[in-house]
């Protein structure tokens, strides 16, 4: 089910004994935590929660402490976090065989009989948090989920897709009293890649800046990490798209906002590069391209990942070894005698939107 649904599931009916909160997205996870303590607890605080950690402890402990009678509280939560770890070493990185450490004793005959016969006040979390749903991660949390299939109620967490970081950007600037257009609004949710916990603390962040205010575009760029780093971007998406007059509007922004061109080329030719490398391996989403390149031993951020995998998606193998060329060229260029980085630039823009 969709947070949304579990949190109206929580207001309406009763409480299941066991729920499985799977994927990485945390804001929204956070809502629903706080939804379920509120509900299963009523004398609030966190008298009658437990934490439990799968890393820690093992799954047979838990559902030991699970079927433990309270002298203190009568309603119970007990959180169990990494419940990755409880599947048997392999399979949640590796195959599906039973070899070797897959035959142990894993809790999974425990937890079954726990499911039929649950201790009453008791609410079990099982919070998987590591894998998302894209990539390679995809067949990691399907392990998770199968290895909990006694749980029925699963709560899933992806990343929200662009509408979605949208809205819920609309929604929690609203919340703060702050308007937004549309500009400044897509502009806020590129530069935090979408992330709801990223805008959650810049919608924070603005409403303590102008509070009770319109959020501007430079309101954007003087108070969010990376809006500036988005123009740029917007630059290769114009580019991309043989915008040419979009990609000048652009780079005279970065020029007002004292940008340091060289930086930006140095900034354009990592997107175009790391783009034609994700295009020439096949990969086909944020996700993978974020996971090859920290197998190759660069750190990448999601948000870094997006724009790389939007990049490939919109320029063809030719058309990104063109950009890769005409980069090197510029920068060539910027080193020599020239004493303009600009017009080195919109030489570049011209050359490329030809």
């Amino acid at each position: 089910m969709t947070p949304d649904q579990f949190l109206r599931q929580v207001e309406r009916e009763n409480l299941q004994p066991a729920y499985l909160f799977l994927g990485a997205e945390q804001y929204r996870r956070k809502g629903c935590r706080t939804a379920l303590l509120r509900r299963a607890l009523p004398a609030g605080g966190t008298d009658g929660l437990t934490r439990h950690d799968l890393e820690e402890v093992t799954l047979a402990e838990v559902i030991d402490d699970a079927r433990g009678m309270s002298l203190f509280v009568q309603e119970r939560v007990i959180w169990v976090s990494s419940a990755e770890a409880a599947l048997p070493r392999g399979k949640a990185t590796a195959g599906d065989d039973d070899e070797g450490e897959g035959k142990r004793d894993d809790g999974s005959a425990e937890l079954a009989s726990y499911i039929r016969n649950p201790s009453p006040g008791v609410v079990l979390v099982f919070d998987a948090a590591r894998f998302d749903f894209e990539g390679e991660d995809k067949t990691k949390a399907e392990r998770v989920r199968k290895f909990y299939a006694v749980v029925s109620s699963v709560v899933e967490f992806p990343w929200p897709d662009p509408q979605e970081a949208r809205n819920l950007a609309l929604e929690m600037a609203s919340t703060a009293g702050l308007k937004i257009g549309r500009e400044p609004l897509d502009l806020l949710v590129e530069a935090t890649a979408g992330d709801p916990t990223r805008i959650a603390t810049e919608i924070e962040k603005l409403s303590l800046f102008q509070p009770g205010g319109t959020v501007t575009n430079d309101d954007i760029a003087a108070m969010v990490p990376n809006a500036q780093e988005t123009t740029i971007f917007g630059l290769v998406n114009a580019l991309a798209r043989g915008d040419r007059q979009q990609a000048l509007a652009l780079l005279d922004t970065l020029v007002r906002e004292g940008e340091y061109l060289p930086l930006a080329l140095t900034f354009l030719g990592g997107i175009f590069r790391m783009a034609l490398a994700a295009r020439d391996a096949g990969l086909r989403s944020a996700q993978d391209v974020q996971y090859r390149f920290q197998q190759l031993g660069l750190p990448m951020w999601r948000s870094r990942a997006e724009q790389v995998w939007q990049t490939a998606s919109r320029l063809s193998s030719d058309r990104l070894r063109r950009a890769v060329e005409l980069t090197f060229e510029a920068d060539r260029a910027m080193k020599s005698s020239r004493p303009d980085d600009r017009t080195i630039l919109e030489d570049y823009v011209f050359r490329l939107t030809a």
